[in-house]
């Protein structure tokens, strides 16, 4: 894989991870409408989620400290304040992805990659986040989440192994439709990528250093630096500008933006047949 095209791939990773758009269906579409004979593989897909997890880490670390302080302290004294509440609705979420993740890992990986599939998530997701942008009150906020709407909100996230559905844009779809505000939902779904993202790297990236040490893999070392810094750079530009945006913006032109992309694959496909 050329070091340029690492760079595109990282670039389109830490934009579409935090921008509800499915970064998943944009690394499986690009390569394909380009003819790229190499994307890397699923491996280096996750390897890219690593840099992202950089960014959501750089903007949320002090949350992450206050969060992990606060629910460990709520163990021994059994005092669950705002932060440990939360701490512990992250921990309840995480559960859905981490045990479908595993089971339903293979599946994903081998069959759910086709183009068209992509096209048809992407364009029912496009419609359900602008329908909850609609109809949801907008007027809780999404860190006094209870634990039952937590699990719930984890459930989404684990559906985000369907390519197109994206991870960001079903959390914050489920949460305008419980009605949380805009920006509070973003939020508690960049905290939540933070585990799962973690842990799909613990997986996968061995596998993927592995092969490239066998030769196994077209990823030089050099092409998996540039991807994931660039990953890093993007997603958290990406972060900031979404928590900028929702200040006084909607979801709809996100909303927008994945029934057009999902008209495109479309189109390209059945020029090709």
């Amino acid at each position: 894989m050329p070091v340029w095209q690492a760079i595109v791939l990282g670039a389109i990773q830490g934009l579409a991870e935090f921008l509800p758009i499915s970064s998943s269906a944009h690394l499986i579409v690009v390569p394909w409408l380009f003819g790229w004979t190499d994307d890397g593989g699923v491996a280096f897909d996750v390897a890219l989620h690593w840099g992202t997890l950089v960014a959501v880490l750089a903007v949320f670390w002090r949350d992450w400290i206050r969060l992990i302080s606060a629910g460990l302290r709520s163990i021994g004294t059994r005092v669950f304040d705002k932060d440990a509440r939360l701490f512990w609705a992250l921990v309840i979420a995480t559960i859905p992805g981490a045990i479908l993740g595993k089971l339903l890992n293979k599946l994903a990986e081998e069959e759910l990659r086709s183009p068209l599939l992509i096209a048809g998530t992407m364009t029912a997701m496009g419609l359900l986040l602008f329908f909850a942008d609609r109809v949801g009150k907008k007027n809780q906020d999404a860190e006094r989440i209870d634990y039952p709407r937590a699990f719930g909100i984890g459930v989404a996230q684990a559906a985000a192994l369907i390519p197109g559905v994206s991870r960001s844009g079903a959390t914050i779809t489920l949460g305008l439709f419980f009605g949380f505000d805009r920006e509070s939902i973003a939020r508690f779904s960049f905290l939540l990528s933070t585990p799962i993202i973690f842990g799909a790297g613990l997986v996968k990236i061995p596998h993927l250093l592995h092969e490239m040490h066998a030769g196994q893999s077209t990823v030089t070392p050099a092409a998996l630096a540039a991807g994931v810094l660039t990953a890093a750079i993007t997603g958290y530009l990406a972060v900031r500008f979404m928590l900028a945006w929702l200040k006084s913006n909607t979801y709809l032109a996100f909303a927008a933006y994945r029934v057009a992309f999902a008209v495109l694959i479309v189109a390209v496909w059945a020029a090709r047949k």
